[in-house]
């Protein structure tokens, strides 16, 4: 019944694909190129010597008013001038000749235009105006736009080329079932190069460009009902229309097919400054890759790997340990794909008796290492199909690991091709060729079983497959968050005061410090004498973010002395921060005591939306950086995954005889925090620290933040 209910599901959003947009885009029976050339040497001569070379059967209209024909086709001064059905054009000029183009194309009913062109939203204000005007017009006449600074589209599968990509001088495109959306034009050659001398085939491959229109998730989707692909590749630079790429994911789950993505912008460089703690430890990759893992999207670092690994994850299913076996027949390439395994929590499953009473048999040295060694003498093809047949029926093995040495380069029969029975096992192969074999390689793609060229592309592919889960489907109740939707519609100003926040996060069910708000010193005498020494006192103001490194923050006060003289520091604070006498306030707070000191931030992320983070707190927070991060809202099930990522909360869990905590109800604070996403207006909050005391005495909240949009 629940199968029959998700296959529903996913019918249902497969209907929700424009189909007629597909067909235009993908396979259009007709294209127009505009900025079409006779020189060889231009770039507005590749689209159509391309289309031509490569078997495109469909009507071309090459379009420039300064020919009469080009390449032996009619050419035409405009796209008026065409008195037949064009499905897709391409856009080869510059400039107001765009619009004057797109203006064209609505008057005669064109559905897709792919803009070459460069010089928009990528080069400054005055491109960015111009591809909004050119998007505007698009979209009132029903006109659909790839780009602008689009390199084009390729589809193998149909004979389709629309791409001024120079790797198209390629007499023999290899067909396959990989599908690609790039935002980098470039990479869309190499990718055709690399899988090119590899023997690797695509089915369709795009170059987003700017995205000013159809974007990579909108493209996914069709890639996803498109039964010639099976598995999708992203190259991204950023992520836009988040949304869609979330959609996207949710049909290729469904659908049985997985995406692969490789993201530029690791670097400090691509990281947002906030106003939090929270925003910075929880830069735009760290985000991302929450995104990403929400949605079941894999994600890997090495290039190399993005064209290797499809393979790996075709027809397979994901598993829930991470154990891998692994055999070779040469010890030191075996030993480098260990290596770079083993910074990670994968574990290397024993062989067996079996495989061991096997070599023993044939004389082969088993020294009760995990690796499995088949040496020379080993390498042939009787002994490799039984140890490779014991490991893939394995059931405490999810994924068993190849590697071949220089047998593979000269005598591929001898353990390459015993490989090849198990391309279509549930269970996956992943095959290293260490030396340089191109043939063996060639062939063991062919058969649908992942190989690669380095030890450090297939053991990234190995972690990869074993941490890529499904999308996350969270049990959340919104409970009743009205009333502070209520008390921040209030709110004029951009950032609560500490007393405002304190009071928000009370609503959202975590225990806060005790505390009073005075005003001046006899009411801070007054509130101290009520809370008890020993007590913290801080500047409350909504102009100050960090209190403590201004100064703002006095901990420990044991009597009305250290009170008093504080009281003074403090005001001559505010005065040398020029904060408005209105706004001149003080927060008496309990002293509280914990085993530890965590930050619980919420974020609205500019590319990925509303994010929970989780990590050790207090004022070092920033410099460890020991945190994890996912999509909000949480359930708790997530939110106790989150507490095990983060390795200084190891200590509350009762390591090693250390006093320990009630993970449930950190647990459960991370949910509530993570709820925040339901309330619109709150961009931003953090508690910092949040006191972890000994089980059954709780959390509490001593410090907060919250900024609004």
């Amino acid at each position: 019944m629940k199968g029959d209910f998700l296959k529903g599901q996913i019918n249902d959003l497969l209907i929700m694909i424009d189909v007629s947009l597909s067909q235009s885009f993908f396979t259009p029976k007709s294209v127009a190129i505009i900025g079409a050339s006779a020189d060889p040497k231009k770039t507005g001569s590749r689209v159509q010597r391309f289309l031509v070379s490569h078997g495109y059967k469909g009507k071309i209209f090459p379009v420039n008013p300064n020919r009469e024909e080009i390449f032996g086709l009619k050419c035409y001064p405009n796209l008026k001038s065409i008195n037949e059905q064009v499905d897709h054009i391409f856009v080869a000029v510059d400039g107001n000749k765009i619009i004057e183009c797109i203006k064209d194309a609505i008057s005669i009913k064109v559905r897709c235009a792919t803009i070459l062109s460069g010089g928009f939203s990528e080069s400054g204000s005055k491109g960015n105006n111009l591809e909004k005007y050119i998007f505007k017009i698009a979209k009132k006449g029903d006109l659909r736009i790839l780009g602008p600074n689009s390199i084009g589209l390729i589809n193998i599968s149909d004979n389709v080329i629309l791409s001024a990509n120079a790797m198209l001088e390629l007499k023999d495109l290899k067909k396959g079932s990989v599908g690609v959306i790039s935002q980098s034009g470039s990479l869309i050659g190499a990718l055709l190069a690399h899988g090119h001398s590899r023997g690797i085939g695509f089915s369709k491959l795009v170059s987003v460009g700017n995205e000013s229109d159809i974007s990579v998730g909108e493209i996914g989707k069709m890639l996803v009902n498109d039964p010639n692909t099976g598995t999708i590749i992203l190259f991204l630079e950023t992520l836009r229309n988040s949304n869609e790429v979330a959609e996207m994911s949710r049909i290729a789950n469904g659908a049985g097919k997985q995406i692969i993505c490789y993201k530029l912008g690791k670097s400090e460089l691509g990281k947002e400054l906030a106003k939090s703690h929270t925003g910075a430890i929880a830069g735009n990759d760290d985000a991302f890759n929450a995104f990403i893992n929400y949605h079941g999207i894999a994600r890997v670092d090495i290039f190399e790997t993005l064209i290797e690994i499809p393979n790996l994850f075709k027809n397979k299913k994901k598993p829930q340990s991470k154990r891998v076996g692994i055999v070779t027949t040469t010890g030191g390439g075996g030993a480098m794909v260990v290596e770079n395994l083993s910074d990670s929590d994968i574990e290397i499953v024993d062989p067996g008796l079996s495989i061991q009473k096997i070599m023993q048999e044939n004389n082969i040295a088993f020294n009760n290492n995990k690796l499995v060694d088949l040496t020379i003498a080993g390498t042939k093809p009787e002994i490799v199909s039984e140890v490779i047949g014991l490991m893939m029926q394995n059931k405490n093995c999810d994924i068993v690991v190849m590697v071949v040495g220089s047998s593979a380069k000269f005598r591929p029969e001898q353990a390459v091709e015993p490989l090849l029975k198990w391309a279509n096992y549930p269970k996956p192969l992943a095959v290293y060729v260490a030396p340089d074999a191109p043939e063996a390689l060639t062939l063991l793609h062919q058969n649908n079983i992942a190989c690669f060229r380095t030890p450090e592309s297939c053991a990234e592919s190995v972690k990869t497959f074993l941490n890529t889960k499904n999308p996350v489907n969270p049990k959340i109740s919104k409970n009743n968050l009205s009333n502070i939707s209520k008390k921040l519609e209030k709110n004029i100003s951009k950032n609560l005061s500490e007393e405002e926040a304190l009071e928000i996060f009370k609503d959202i069910g975590i225990e806060i410090v005790d505390y009073k708000v005075s005003i001046n010193e006899k009411q801070a005498i007054e509130h101290s004498c009520k809370i008890g020494f020993p007590l913290a006192m801080k500047v409350l103001s909504r102009n100050i973010h960090h209190k403590t490194e201004t100064g703002g923050v006095k901990l420990n006060l044991k009597n009305l002395n250290e009170l008093k003289i504080s009281f003074q520091e403090l005001s001559d604070l505010f005065q040398k921060l020029k904060i408005n006498s209105s706004d001149k306030k003080f927060i008496i707070q309990k002293m509280e005591k914990g085993i530890s000191e965590i930050i619980l931030g919420y974020r609205v992320d500019e590319l990925v939306g509303p994010i929970v983070v989780i990590g050790s707190g207090g004022v070092l927070s920033e410099i460890y950086n020991d945190k994890s991060i996912r999509l909000a809202p949480v359930d708790i099930t997530e939110a106790k995954k989150m507490i095990k990522e983060v390795k200084s909360l190891m200590m509350i869990t009762g390591y090693r005889g250390l006093p320990k905590a009630d993970i449930n109800i950190i647990a459960s604070a991370i949910v509530n925090m993570s709820k925040l996403a339901f309330v619109k207006k709150i961009k931003e909050a953090e508690i910092n620290p949040v006191l972890v005391k000994k089980e059954n005495e709780g959390i509490v909240a001593v410090d907060g933040l919250i900024t609004l949009n």
